[in-house]
């Protein structure tokens, strides 16, 4: 049978249609039974099921109106008596649907109008699903475009078979794009929304440094050399810590290249942002050192539970260790994950200093002892009545002029100090309304729960719906700056670990879980993280 030629211009268009949107003819075709469809429902009326079909060999159009099998007939132009069906069809059943065919109809100019809508709408559907399922697993990817068009800041970035947006927040500070321009940036985000498949790239986001350089450094690209975190001040300023697999390469010789050839190459698609290599270390203190570069430390002290350090430096180094508005020691502190305080020796001895006068005043209270007593137990470290009373004995007994008998009558002070404490803040617990059940939680003691009374956390109950950050607190970091939120419990620096254990020992106790179904949510956990230890990590790809 020859093709007419309206039917030819049809599968034309719809092939011509595909190769352009880059999608599936079928779908086209779809889409034109679809707009067929809802123009012969305008002729025929709106009630009426029609249905549709385009040959996609002759394009030829079949239009048929479906009836439903029904028996009792409601609606005759949607429902048919059994017995008429089998007429018709002598094996229909009831809920079976009888196709009648309609006869040939002309557009008219509202209908083909009608149908041009749904066939633009269901293609543009089409091409945003296509432009999703393309971009979703490329998260994490360097891509280039040109860029569009400027937006309020905002840079729209054409990648060929999709846009992409470059938000104002996620550009380079005194950046300028102009349209035709190339850009190349860090995918990190695809979202479905309502108006289509969103592509969101980042030129400040630290991941793409770490791109950039395995592209320019074939070491890093075959896992010899790694790249262990990145801290950035966008277009400013740039922390980068390394290590090398193989000991007998330079990690920080080999990113920075001949005459610096590789950094350089880094540096000129960051526009002039200056790249500090530091090698990387295990050891918190050598990695916090390195990361201060270029100024010098004197001594660094450790506080491992709330990942603080303090870092002192000498006197003239001071503003080259906090750098120009705070930006060295901030950029350390992001690249090392630990909070850093920085002082001068001076500042480090008043501080010392102002610690031994504090323990002094207070072992003179509290044990009843002279100045001098006072002050030989501070300056041996001891910074508090607890660790006197708890010690061992002959710890205090080694110390320059005491003996056993002193030992044991500073502990037995001691002792008898801490249980007055003890008691005055029971009484004070029992005053506050706390119930006598929360002493049976593991790790709470009778401060805390003075703390918690006074935090209007009363009852097993109360304690139980708490959450770990509740009780210690947590840290926001937004803009390079961390903001920490105090919990209940933020003076009594509680490992995390042990304030989940303390919030799960309630909740079983209270009788919101028991310990089975804990155990079995914990095997549930252990599985996924086996899972996605085994999944096999994607290597950067190399970009030309």
């Amino acid at each position: 049978m020859a093709v007419s030629a309206n039917r030819l211009e049809l599968l034309q268009i719809a092939d011509a249609v595909a190769r352009e949107k880059s999608i599936d003819k079928e779908i086209v075709m779809s889409a034109m039974a679809d707009a067929i469809e809802k123009a012969a429902r305008s002729r025929y009326g709106m009630e009426t099921n029609v249905h549709a079909e385009v040959n996609p060999k002759t394009g030829d159009i079949n239009l048929k109106r479906l009836l439903e099998v029904v028996e009792q007939v409601d609606d005759h132009t949607t429902q048919i008596s059994l017995e008429l069906a089998r007429d018709k069809e002598p094996t229909a059943e009831l809920g079976d649907y009888i196709s009648e065919p309609l006869p040939p109809m002309d557009f008219g100019r509202i209908a083909a109008q009608s149908a041009k809508q749904v066939i633009v709408q269901k293609v543009r559907d089409a091409e945003r699903e296509r432009q999703f399922e393309e971009f979703k697993d490329r998260s994490g990817e360097i891509v280039n475009g040109s860029v569009k068009r400027v937006e309020y800041g905002n840079v729209i970035v054409d990648l060929g078979r999709g846009e992409a947006i470059i938000r104002r927040d996620e550009t380079i500070p005194r950046e300028n794009f102009r349209y035709g321009d190339r850009v190349r940036a860090y995918l990190y985000d695809v979202r479905r929304e309502q108006r289509g498949p969103q592509i969101f790239l980042s030129r400040t986001h630290p991941a793409f440094m770490s791109k950039l350089f395995a592209m320019e450094v074939p070491e890093i690209y075959d896992g010899i050399i790694e790249i262990k975190s990145v801290a950035r001040d966008p277009g400013s300023r740039a922390k980068i810590a390394v290590i090398s697999n193989d000991s007998s390469i330079d990690p920080v010789g080999a990113c920075v290249g001949m005459r610096g050839s590789r950094v350089q190459a880094v540096v000129g698609e960051l526009q002039g942002e200056k790249i500090d290599i530091i090698p990387w270390s295990p050891d918190p203190a050598s990695f916090i050192v390195n990361a201060l570069q270029p100024a010098e430390v004197a001594k660094v002290v450790l506080d491992e539970e709330a990942e603080r350090i303090d870092v002192v430096v000498p006197d003239d180094q001071l503003s080259l260790a906090i750098g120009r508005r705070g930006q060295n020691v901030r950029l350390a502190s992001q690249l090392t994950g630990w909070d850093i305080d920085i002082m001068t020796e001076l500042e480090e001895s008043e501080r010392r200093q102002q610690e031994f006068e504090t323990s002094t005043n207070v072992f003179t209270e509290a044990l009843n002892v002279d100045e001098m007593v006072a002050q030989l137990l501070a300056s041996e470290g001891f910074s508090n009545v607890e660790e006197v009373a708890f010690v061992e004995a002959l710890e205090i007994a080694s110390i320059e002029g005491f003996d056993d008998e002193t030992a044991d009558e500073l502990q037995a002070r001691a002792r008898e100090h801490l249980e007055r404490i003890e008691s005055e803040l029971d009484e004070e617990r029992k005053k506050l309304g706390v119930a006598d059940d929360l002493q049976q939680i593991n790790g709470l003691t009778t401060p805390m729960l003075v703390t918690l009374g006074k935090g209007d956390i009363k009852t097993l109950d109360d304690f139980a719906g708490c959450a770990a950050d509740d009780l210690i607190g947590w840290n926001e970091r937004k803009d390079g700056e961390t903001t920490r939120f105090p919990g209940i419990l933020d003076s009594f620096n509680i490992p995390r670990a042990d304030a989940d254990q303390m919030v799960m020992d309630a909740r079983i106790k209270a009788g919101w879980v028991t310990e089975e179904e804990l155990a079995a949510a914990n095997e549930v956990e252990e599985d996924v993280e086996e899972i996605i230890e085994q999944e096999p990590e994607k290597k950067p790809g190399r970009i030309f």
